[in-house]
């Protein structure tokens, strides 16, 4: 149950553990498992972007089950630049936790626009989110679609 969850401040302790989240997804997706596979490098949680102003674990107090980065952009705006939640306890409402989180987060760093490059599957649980799709964007992978969502005064 997400109440089971406390939305907490990322922090560098966390990367393994947020990691091994990261590559949980990844297998549980046969679509992008083997090109990730053959490229193991593109799957990172860099540690110097786990710091309390720029992500949130979703945690029950003996284990991370999900995260989001938020990265500020030359633009001003901010990218949610990762949203994992262990695929075991997806459809708990704990993204939706994250996602409000990280939207605090953005506009902590002054942001009015919180953008996202979504997965396809992941488009659904975006447009929920109020993310509007704004384009598409070309990466390592194929292209994907190009998300943003409007802060409260941005």
């Amino acid at each position: 149950m997400a109440s089971d969850y406390i939305i907490r401040a990322g922090t560098a302790a966390d990367q393994p553990a947020l990691l091994a989240i990261v590559w949980k997804t990844v297998m549980a997706n046969p679509r992008d498992r083997d090109a990730l596979l053959a490229h193991p490098e593109a799957v990172q949680v860099p540690v110097d972007h786990l710091t309390p102003a720029t992500a949130c674990v979703a945690d029950d107090g003996s284990a991370p089950a999900g995260f989001a980065i938020v990265l500020p952009r030359p633009d001003g705006q901010a990218e949610l630049d990762g949203l994992f939640v262990d695929p075991a306890l997806q459809r708990l409402g704990l993204g939706r936790r994250l996602v409000e989180r990280a939207r605090h987060l953005a506009g902590a760093m002054g942001a009015g626009e919180l953008h996202v490059i979504g997965h396809d599957d992941a488009l659904p649980f975006y447009l929920s989110m109020g993310f509007v799709q704004i384009g598409a964007a070309e990466t390592q992978f194929g292209t994907a679609p190009l998300l943003c969502l409007k802060l409260a005064g941005g």
